[in-house]
């Protein structure tokens, strides 16, 4: 039995099988056998969630094997589900085309995250998953379904959290290929909130880093030019790995061993915020090369309600001498129609909260958590929280919809861990 672990070190399990299908029949025939044996399938994709979405005992499905391009359309393609976000981004430039926006870290595979709710920043985009018109999968009695974003069930499919089936491929929305230039400065907080509509209205994509403890953030905006990308391998090598991780290591492995430094090294990292502008293809730019490991909870809440939360978390922190050093990322989502995206009907603004792997970050998190909820806050499904199907059916409108539908393609709860049964609240048969 191999035993799995998941990127940020909060998940380690043994399950019975780990089984790598090549195709659809090979899925639906474990399906299939884990049915009549009464036993659980999950998927997993790059493990880059930090909840216990992925965990059994009995089946554990890799989709390594599918991946690639299987066919491209005008503006649009069919994708294997389990191709990584990374790869697919290369793939696509190939063929002249580009995804509407991703996310900063793009080692999830395509199933992953639109399964998750998982998103990128930018007022005109939703989710990931609301990049796709058509998802086939295999449901818990093995047979293939493919629904279209226009039929209803289609709405609960797409953020599923693995629930209803396995899905083997996915039919996204595109463009043509661009360009995009990202300029990063170092301003105040204050001045950045102040201004936050500005920002957000007035460009593509918008986003800011803030350090605890200090009074700057990192405002990063991205703009579609036509400018073409400088390449310069030697200072991005120095800048994201030396810079960026490697530096930012040796001092969160040092706030590891002194964790009373926090103050002084989240300060410091403030201190060594500069400006700076890039321009490349719209794949290679919105992800950041992330080396150093964390913990992270993340919660999205009504757009409006953004400036007013992180200014109770930066009192929070403060009063309670709150030991990290670890930015916090401050993110704008279009709202959706997607019966579980966090982003369900309202414009959102998603914080997310980090802790260096290894720092205890129970405090911190169960901290920040009620600030979060007073202001009508849900969870990303991917990340830590402390909810329950008690707390969460009342913050989903559609909450019974995406029960019935689940139900339907899963009758016997095949896809249904014992976290997704608290999560949604199902008593095993």
């Amino acid at each position: 039995m191999a035993t799995i672990v998941n990127w940020g070190g909060t998940l380690s399990f043994k399950p019975a099988f780990v089984e790598y299908p090549q195709n659809e029949w090979q899925i639906a025939d474990i399906v299939k056998k884990a049915r009549s044996e009464g036993k659980t399938v999950r998927v997993v994709g790059a493990g880059h969630s930090w909840t216990p979405l992925i965990r059994t005992d009995d089946y554990l499905l890799s989709l390594d094997r599918i991946q690639g391009l299987i066919s491209v359309g005008n503006l649009s393609a069919w994708v294997a589900a389990g191709t990584r976000l990374k790869r697919l981004g290369a793939l696509l430039f190939e063929q002249g085309l580009a995804m509407e926006n991703l996310g900063d870290i793009d080692k999830q595979s395509v199933a992953g995250a639109l399964s998750t709710g998982t998103h990128g920043t930018g007022m005109s985009f939703g989710v990931i998953a609301t990049q796709a018109t058509e998802i086939s999968f295999i449901d818990g009695t093995g047979e293939k379904r493919t629904l279209r974003d226009s039929e209803p069930d289609f709405k609960s499919v797409a953020v599923s959290l693995g629930a209803m089936g396995v899905i083997t491929a996915v039919r996204l929305r595109l463009l043509p290929a661009y360009n995009l230039e990202c300029m990063k400065r170092k301003e105040k907080l204050d001045d950045t909130l102040a201004k936050i509509d500005d920002y957000r209205f007035n460009n593509r994509n918008f986003e800011f880093f803030w350090f605890p403890y200090s009074d700057y953030c990192a405002p990063k905006i991205f703009n579609v030019t036509d400018k073409q990308p400088i390449h310069r391998p030697l200072k991005k090598y120095l800048v994201d790995v030396i810079y960026e991780n490697g530096t930012f290591k040796l001092v969160s492995e040092i706030n590891r061993m002194a964790p009373s430094l926090s103050r002084y090294i989240s300060r410091m990292a403030s201190a060594g915020l500069s400006s700076m502008a890039e321009v490349h293809h719209s794949h290679k730019i919105y992800a950041t090369p992330r080396y150093v490991r964390f913990v992270e909870m993340e919660y999205g809440v009504p757009a409006e309600e953004g400036p007013t939360v992180m200014q109770k978390i930066r009192r929070f922190i403060a009063q309670n001498h709150i030991r990290v050093h670890f930015p916090l990322e401050y993110r704008y989502v279009r709202g959706d129609d997607l019966t579980l995206s966090p982003a369900y009907g309202r414009d959102t603004v998603f914080i997310s909260c980090h802790m260096y792997k290894g720092m205890e970050y129970n405090r911190y998190f169960k901290g920040l958590e009620p600030i979060f909820l007073a202001h009508g806050g849900r969870p990303h499904w991917g990340k830590i929280h402390g909810l329950n199907a008690a707390d969460l059916k009342p913050k989903y409108p559609k909450w019974e919809e995406f029960m019935r539908v689940r139900e339907k393609y899963d009758p016997d709860g095949v896809f249904l861990n014992l976290y997704l049964r608290q999560l949604f609240g199902i008593v095993k048969k």
